[in-house]
């Protein structure tokens, strides 16, 4: 096992995953592009997030959507993700919620996912930080994790974990060709996080202010 901290490539042979089934009548949410709606999955190739851009065994991208079980988690995993620790004068521009929405999604059943969960890493044989609690720096190495998970269970539909952002709140990626149309519903139409006069929405001042991050125009 590395020390500590130390990023891992998955093993050359099966991974020991667990699945488990999880979701049904649960809301999500997603705070995302608006080029995207509600319940589209992305299918791009391009972005660099924890499990995506990810790609199968034959080289397709495959198509990904992540949510989180509380609004707090979505804002948090998406346009305030990279707000420092520290005391003081934390600046977030108002550029970064640009052309971003918020999506509700209910999903209509449970789903089977890889669980990412403390107990199932200890199993898998590799601690959440490194894979759930890494930098930016580490997310070549979590996404081929992603393509093992992906690769290696057919029938899983994505993957939970607790989120490093928001510690009481799960946050999922779900994978698009595993999907069917009936598994997920938009709740409501999607909603800017800036309003037609340019303010953030409600939940995201609510937020700021328990970062202590202030939203500034460029």
């Amino acid at each position: 096992m590395a020390k500590s901290g130390s990023p891992l490539d998955p093993p050359e042979g099966p991974l020991q995953g667990t699945l488990i089934e999880w979701g049904e009548s649960k809301t999500l949410y997603r705070v995302h592009h608006e080029r995207f709606h509600g319940i589209e999955f992305n299918p791009t190739r391009k972005g660099n997030a924890r499990f995506s851009p990810i790609f199968s065994s034959t080289g397709d991208a495959v198509p990904t959507l992540y949510a989180g079980s509380t609004l707090f988690c979505a804002l948090m995993e998406t346009v305030f993700h990279d707000v420092p620790y520290k005391t003081g004068f934390k600046p977030l521009a108002l550029t970064r919620l640009h052309q971003h929405i918020l999506s509700t999604i209910i999903l209509k059943k449970n789903l089977l996912l890889v669980d990412l969960g403390t107990v199932a890493l200890h199993k898998l044989g590799i601690q959440r930080n490194q894979l759930i609690d890494t930098t930016k720096a580490h997310y070549p190495r979590t996404r081929r994790w992603a393509e093992a998970f992906h690769r290696q269970f057919p029938k899983a539909q994505g993957l939970r974990w607790t989120s490093r952002q928001e510690d009481h709140s799960q946050a999922v990626v779900l994978f698009g060709d595993r999907m069917k149309s009936n598994m997920l519903t938009a709740m409501q139409d999607s909603s800017p996080l800036l309003d037609d006069d340019g303010y953030p929405i409600r939940p995201v001042l609510d937020l700021a202010i328990r970062l202590g991050v202030t939203l500034v125009t460029d």
